[in-house]
């Protein structure tokens, strides 16, 4: 039981790493053009970025598959990318975007500090010249400016 909760929590800490990773080198390089909507916001409530999803759940979804055919370490792993799938979800695309109004007036320091680096790492329209591409963990200095212009 612990081997098993090791692994789900390795490979969330893992996955950050692979948001970060994955959204400086894929989505700001050869598949801007699926993230560049987010960027701009041309799009409606979907977006193309959102087909990145996919790039997450497909490894996910196998570890579930195979680990449950094969009663193996391979599920924890698929309940860990899960998890870190779900955690972008509500932080990503709830808190930081707000795509959903009713989760808007967070007065918390770490979702105000993830929300600052957010809005800096969106002022570049530009797939180059970014930064901050991670987002459960940002650097240090966003969390110790001036909280006040992002809690609109």
């Amino acid at each position: 039981m612990l081997i098993n909760s090791l692994i789900v929590l390795s490979t969330f800490c893992f996955m950050e790493f692979m948001a970060w990773f994955t959204h400086k080198f894929l989505m700001h390089g050869f598949l801007w053009f699926l993230h560049e909507d987010h960027h701009t916001g041309k799009s409606g409530f979907f977006e193309k970025n959102d087909s990145f999803f996919l790039i997450f759940a497909i490894p996910s979804a196998y570890c579930y598959m195979t680990g449950l055919m094969y009663n193996d370490f391979r599920l924890y792993i698929g309940i860990g990318i899960s998890l870190y799938g779900l955690a972008y979800f509500f932080i990503h695309e709830i808190i930081i975007h707000q795509r959903f109004k009713y989760f808007r007036n967070w007065n918390n320091k770490y979702i105000l500090g993830i929300r600052r680096a957010h809005k800096i790492h969106h002022k570049y329209l530009g797939k180059e010249d970014g930064e901050n591409f991670g987002m459960l963990i940002v650097p240090m200095k966003y969390y110790k400016t001036n909280y006040t212009e992002i809690k609109k």
